[in-house]
């Protein structure tokens, strides 16, 4: 929803900006395939580079607790065994259950609790830059294909409420899936959205040039 989001209100924005500097038709559909294609790559190449980064650190914790866990196997039985304890346990209770889950598996027991890590649930930078290009992409086609279906004179008023509408609808799923108001979460988006093209649109309209 994030990145359906970011599509759609800075492509919304781009093309009511060059719409608002007199720009014809041909150059805001131009400018809202560029803001496609531009932000669906930059998002691709940004996840990617992030979740390459989180995933080295995450290997490097897991070798690193491998390390530990082979040249001092009792005194991370220990650690484990306090870790518990500040959660709330009992010491004895605690130090049993540190015994139990070294000997099942003592690598994932360590990492859960210390890092909230599962070494067989690694993110894949691929999957996350596959799916930021695509959420992108999907919400900056809406704007656009409301352009193309709208007569140039009314090209402003197609993208805002292309913008409003698609809007309402990821900002009602993104509250469904998270749980959380509805109301609160739709206005949020809408507000920042609504600001962004409003903003957009006046600075364009400053420049008042006629780029066909």
């Amino acid at each position: 929803m994030l990145g359906a989001n970011d599509g759609i209100v800075s492509t919304a924005a781009l093309m009511v900006g060059v719409a608002g500097a007199g720009t014809g038709a041909f150059g805001i559909l131009t400018a809202g395939v560029a803001a496609l294609v531009a932000g669906s790559c930059s998002m691709a190449v940004g996840e990617y580079v992030s979740v390459s980064s989180q995933l080295d650190s995450e290997r490097a914790a897991i070798k690193r607790e491998a390390t530990l866990l082979e040249e001092n196997p009792d005194g991370q039985v220990d650690q484990l065994a306090h870790m518990y304890e500040l959660r709330g346990l009992q010491p004895a209770t605690a130090h049993q259950v540190a015994v139990e889950l070294t000997e099942h598996d003592p690598l994932t027991a360590h990492l859960d609790i210390e890092y909230q890590l599962d070494p067989e649930e690694l993110n894949s930078p691929w999957a996350a830059a596959i799916a930021s290009l695509f959420a992108f992409a999907i919400g900056a086609a809406i704007p656009l294909l409301a352009t193309v279906f709208t007569p140039h004179e009314h090209a402003v008023w197609a993208i805002a409420l292309s913008t409003l509408v698609a809007l309402i609808i990821t900002g009602v799923v993104s509250a469904r899936v998270g749980a959380s108001s509805k109301r609160q979460a739709t206005f949020r988006v809408l507000i920042g959205g609504m600001l962004a093209l409003g903003i957009t649109f006046l600075v364009g309209s400053l420049f008042n040039t006629s780029v066909v």
